[in-house]
């Protein structure tokens, strides 16, 4: 069933979801690049993983600033801001060789190298998401979100073939690729247009509480000592060192990478709508944890495949599955806590994620450059499992208000 925005709601939520579907276009394309440019400028794998958990720090502390600010600050004109830190990141990635300065532009820009949910767009999209709906429709909106950002991701690792495709016609692979930055930083701008759309929010009434965490504090620090370990562990295959373990086992091309990642994409975006269905029915951490141990178990066997064919079909296995927790998970941090506390809590969740999750990709990188190809895998799949069994212990018993 479609999720209905309340009335007055839906240019909104229309505009949000547009300028959600061109920015994970972007994110998906230069996920994959990314590596294949730093490659190609001369850097190890280390260096990749190094700029990655960069990219993610600097992610963190910016997400951090929009949960202070986010709930007595304009949502509109700090997503207006951050759009135009896209522009300014594709721009700079586009002109720029030095190692030293692209690690500076990924830890003040929007770049993602996971290709998912760790941005510092997400809390206000939330925010914004959850006054757009009743709490009985808001898991629904949720996997509608997810399912455009998660195919617009999938075209864009498609897109990321492109490199290859522009041979032919005499365009260098490096050329190819500052064009691609280039363009990513036109979906920033386009997407600034489409945010322009969102009504400004109203100021907060005299006497309002701060903003902030107030009663459900201890539930949300909870969730989000658990969401860093599920995050940290994440860090380890992050997307564009997944791309780096498959250039490197397998020797898989860019445009058959891009390829493999568009329907791994496509099968995340279409099991949104399944997570959905099935939070009805057992409940929002029951989809999280019992379809993320499954989508684990196929990462660590992944490690072990004997041939590409197998490691790829045990991959889109995961993906059809691992990701049914992004929007149950929004959905069920943004209904434990209270109205006023829902930017916070959107951002208190997402920082230590995003903070845990840059120490782990250097971490990959050092693994993938001594030959250590198999260890991420087990050690993602191992953390994230035992994620799952502690969030499943501590939360099974506090429901969202449409499961009481």
């Amino acid at each position: 069933m479609a999720a209905r925005p309340k009335e007055g709601s839906a240019r909104a939520v229309n505009a949000l979801l547009a300028a959600r579907g061109l920015r994970d276009f972007g994110e998906g394309l230069v996920a994959v690049i990314l590596p294949a440019h730093l490659l190609a400028l001369g850097f190890s794998a280390v260096q990749v993983g190094l700029l990655s958990s960069a990219a993610l720090a600097g992610s963190a502390l910016m997400t951090l600033g929009v949960g202070i600010a986010g709930a007595r600050r304009d949502r509109r004109g700090l997503l207006l801001a951050a759009a135009g830190l896209m522009v300014a990141t594709g721009l700079a990635f586009a002109s720029l060789d030095g190692f030293a300065a692209l690690l500076v532009v990924a830890m003040v820009g929007t770049l993602n190298p996971s290709a998912g949910s760790a941005s510092l767009f997400v809390p206000l999209e939330h925010a914004v998401i959850a006054g757009a709906v009743v709490p009985a429709r808001r898991t629904a909106l949720f996997s509608r979100y997810s399912l455009i950002g998660a195919l617009a991701g999938a075209f864009g690792a498609l897109a990321a073939g492109s490199p290859d495709w522009l041979a032919p016609l005499g365009v260098d692979r490096q050329t190819a690729f500052r064009l691609i930055f280039a363009l990513y930083a036109l979906l920033g701008l386009a997407a600034f247009a489409f945010y322009r759309r969102l009504p400004p929010q109203a100021p907060p009434a005299a006497g309002a509480a701060p903003a902030g965490l107030g009663p459900s504090r201890g539930i949300v620090i909870r969730l989000a000592l658990l969401f860093s370990l599920d995050s940290f562990a994440g860090g380890f295959v992050v997307q564009s060192l997944l791309a780096l373990w498959l250039f490197q086992s397998f020797d898989l091309s860019l445009s058959s990478a891009g390829l493999f990642f568009f329907w791994s994409g496509v099968l995340s975006a279409f099991s949104f709508p399944v997570a959905a269905w099935l939070a009805r029915r057992i409940g929002l951490i029951n989809t999280m944890v019992w379809t993320h141990i499954p989508s684990n178990l196929c990462l660590i066997a992944a490690a072990f495949a004997p041939s590409l064919p197998v490691a790829l079909g045990l991959l889109l296995l995961r993906s059809a599955l691992s990701q049914m927790d992004v929007p149950t998970r929004s959905s069920y941090v943004i209904a434990v806590v209270t109205e006023g506390e829902r930017t916070a809590a959107a951002s208190f969740t997402s920082v230590p994620r995003s903070l845990a999750a840059a120490v782990s990709p250097s971490i990959a990188g050092a693994m993938l450059g001594a030959g250590w190809l198999a260890l991420p895998f087990l050690v993602c799949g191992g953390l994230k499992i035992t994620y799952d069994l502690l969030l499943l212990h501590q939360f099974r018993h506090i429901r969202p208000p449409e499961e009481r």
